[in-house]
């Protein structure tokens, strides 16, 4: 079994419990979106000494969480999982790590990204965005998800894309690839 050096931030047990089922890896969990300050110095603390990668669900209150902690770690990797892939066996659950299969976490933590918002945000511009038909176009949304598949960036709406591909130091030449896997 593969082992992380990085501690994991996750929402809660459920998710500690899955991701221990495919990795040998540390992780601390926010509790879901109420994350305090002891938490976040735990995290902070994580971070200093063996670096933290977070791995919040596809949700709202995922995104809430990475947003938090992002802020309180700006040097954190990222993992995502796809919506798609985080889907609940039961009707009336929610999506999250806990579903994801095995193999889905080990390949999102194979594919982690480094914040580099400071050094790259220009390197795709806003007509390039409209060019893919990524943003102001009727199938911008349903582009946009599987957009967000190819590059295992998390889905965004339209005005947080550019930030997210800027925060991952995704180059010209990896959206141009993206997006021709789109088309």
């Amino acid at each position: 079994m593969e082992k992380i050096k990085e501690v994991i931030v996750v929402e809660g047990k459920d998710d500690t419990k899955r991701i221990k089922r495919a990795v040998n890896a540390d992780t601390i969990e926010t509790r879901g979106s109420a994350i305090d300050e002891s938490t976040l110095a735990l995290i902070k603390k994580a971070a200093q000494k063996r670096g933290i990668i977070i791995f919040t669900d596809p949700d709202f209150s995922g995104e809430r969480i990475r947003r938090i902690v992002s802020e309180a770690v700006p040097n954190a990797k990222h993992a995502f999982v796809d919506r798609k892939k985080s889907v609940p066996t039961k009707s009336d659950g929610s999506l999250g790590v806990e579903h994801a299969s095995v193999n889905t976490i080990k390949e999102a933590l194979k594919n982690v990204y480094t914040s580099d918002l400071e050094n790259h945000m220009d390197a795709i511009s806003h007509d390039d965005l409209e060019g893919a038909r990524l943003i102001n176009d009727d199938q911008a949304k349903i582009r946009r998800t599987k957009f967000c598949n190819i590059l295992q960036i998390g889905y965004v709406n339209g005005k947080q894309l550019p930030k997210r591909l800027a925060m991952f130091s995704i180059s010209k030449e990896q959206f141009l690839n993206a997006v021709k896997e789109l088309n």
